[in-house]
């Protein structure tokens, strides 16, 4: 099985950045297959452009624009692509780098996929960063990936601990209906339990409110949609539950840092 080093991926990786230990990569997908295969490091892969299924020893993910992957060192995979322009974002970890921050990675074994729009987000600001790299985006690009790494360890962690069903329930109705207006008179309802308890637990579930969490949703949509041409900013704002594009932007800058036009030409560039 092939073993695939530091900043090696398979395709044209247009843009590569060595840190202290990360190493980002800006890769297009060229290949049509890759057979299985393995990484000596640990990383994430986020889709930015077009689609790919990947596949592991347990699962087959389709990934689409702000998909998030992350695999261990050593975990053996295999990529698909179907016709079509595919990019992906890569965020390389050496160990040495887990070691220097005394990080404790047992909850992030093996290969899985991460639907968390908090750690999206964090992953989209670190793109961003390294479209501008200097001291000061270095300085926060290892902020940010420590405080993904912390919340992604926290989330497996807890994967196990029983939670009641309604929790995956409501998570699903915001991934799919995000851009409705949605009352918390309908989600108790679809839901069946008191509208007190929901408000009580969404943040102990969610680590934010219920307000919060469906900005973060529509922010990570939208994100998926700006690199299509096609799309103006207004009918991006408005596809993902957005009044207006004032209130889009404030909130995409207010979230990732840039503006939701700037972003794009990140994006495109």
């Amino acid at each position: 099985m092939k073993v695939l080093t530091t900043g090696q991926f398979h395709g044209q990786t247009n843009k590569i950045h060595t840190l202290d230990g990360i190493t980002l990569t800006d890769t297009e997908y060229t290949q049509a297959k890759v057979d299985w295969h393995y990484h000596e490091n640990a990383y994430f892969t986020f889709i930015l452009q077009g689609q790919v299924l990947e596949g592991n020893k347990k699962e087959i993910y389709t990934c689409t624009p702000s998909s998030l992957l992350f695999h261990h060192w050593q975990e053996p995979h295999y990529n698909i692509k179907p016709e079509g322009y595919t990019r992906g974002f890569h965020i390389e970890i050496e160990k040495q780098w887990f070691e220097k921050y005394d990080l404790r990675d047992h909850h992030l074994e093996g290969s899985f996929n991460i639907s968390s729009p908090e750690i999206k987000l964090l992953l989209y600001k670190i793109f961003g960063e390294s479209k501008q790299l200097d001291v000061a985006s270095i300085l926060s690009i290892e902020c940010l990936l420590l405080q993904g790494l912390s919340e992604l360890n926290h989330q497996q962690k807890n994967i196990t601990s029983k939670k009641p069903l309604w929790v995956e329930k409501l998570r699903a109705i915001l991934q799919e209906e995000s851009n409705r207006n949605l009352s918390l008179h309908s989600l108790v309802q679809t839901l069946d339990i008191h509208p007190v308890h929901l408000s009580r637990c969404f943040p102990k579930y969610f680590n934010c409110t219920l307000g919060e969490y469906i900005r973060k949703v529509r922010i990570e949509k939208a994100i998926s949609l700006l690199p299509i041409k096609k799309y103006s900013l207004t009918e991006i704002a408005f596809e993902c539950g957005f009044a207006d594009q004032s209130h889009f932007t404030r909130n995409f800058k207010e979230l990732v840092g840039f503006n939701p036009l700037a972003y794009r030409r990140i994006l495109l560039s």
